[in-house]
């Protein structure tokens, strides 16, 4: 049953049965979450039938497609209460998470209704972390970095330039120091392989004086501004702090404590106001 309700919802649209989706107004809609895993066959293979099926649905989608409830109910084979219950689900089991965005452009700052989605569930601590805009990387780093590699395949470009293991090892923080700077593969490939002197006898010498004479100025941009998001509840919309939604949804919601009450009516609040306005508006007595 669940394979075919996936299949269903996975037809191309041009078989007929989906018209093409829709994209959201400029600004929303579906939002991919950083340092996703690599597809495969079985990423949501833990997860209902129901939900999926939508999880695979959504993860087809381009960033900015329309995923309300309301849209997706006219391209998948469920009605609306049947899909706000599986997104419901999707963020409980940490696909998905919605919440509010601080951009900046060129009319001003404001604040945008965002749902992120990621095909890699995350824990409520990786929210927790994605919100502040410190992702926290999964992967394994490489066993080779940038500045090894380019140095390593120096000889392919230029074969009097070829270095051994240890030359790169002992090289590669020079080549760094470009990257820093903002310098390109290219720019540090070119700055090492123009205009080479016949012949050369230490290879290495030659490309660390380079590296350290044709050091350029540093071009890396500003600093990146620090993310401003805030999570909200998927059952009330109340904001909050990642910590006070575990699973994207409200202690109140979940049951876990009474929702608080107003300590003042609407009522006693306009008597008040009232109150206050009319003692504003007397005159005040003489001094005897």
């Amino acid at each position: 049953m669940a394979d075919s309700q996936l299949s269903t919802a996975l037809r191309p649209a041009h078989a007929g049965v989906h018209p093409v989706h829709p994209m959201a107004n400029p600004g929303y809609g579906k939002r991919t979450a950083p340092d996703q895993l690599a597809h495969r066959p079985d990423d949501f293979a833990h997860l209902p039938g129901r939900e999926a099926a939508v999880a695979a649905y959504v993860d087809r989608l381009p960033d900015g497609a329309d995923i309300s409830v309301k849209t997706l109910a006219k391209h998948l084979p469920y009605g609306q209460c049947a899909l706000r219950t599986a997104l419901n689900n999707l963020q409980a089991a940490g696909h998905l998470r919605r919440g509010r965005e601080h951009v900046a452009g060129a009319g001003g700052a404001r604040w945008i209704t965002r749902t992120w989605f990621t095909r890699t569930p995350r824990d409520d601590a990786w929210w927790a972390a994605f919100t502040r805009g410190d992702v926290p990387q999964e992967r394994e780093p490489p066993t080779r970095s940038r500045a090894f590699i380019l140095l390593a395949a120096l000889g392919r470009t230029a074969p009097a330039l070829s270095l051994s293991h240890a030359d790169c090892v002992t090289l590669g923080p020079l080549v760094t120091r470009w990257f820093e700077r903002g310098a390109s593969d290219d720019e540090v490939r070119r700055a090492l392989t123009t205009g080479l002197p016949t012949p050369i006898h230490s290879p290495a010498a030659l490309v660390a004086r380079r590296l350290r004479d044709k050091l350029p100025p540093d071009r890396t941009p500003a600093p990146r501004r620090t993310a401003l998001r805030i999570l909200e509840c998927a059952t009330c919309g109340t904001p909050g702090r990642p910590e006070a939604l575990p699973g994207g949804t409200c202690a109140p919601c979940r049951g876990k404590q009474p929702r608080p009450t107003p300590t003042l009516t609407p009522a006693a609040v306009h008597a008040h106001a009232t109150a206050t306005r009319a003692a504003a508006n007397r005159p005040q007595e003489a001094a005897p």
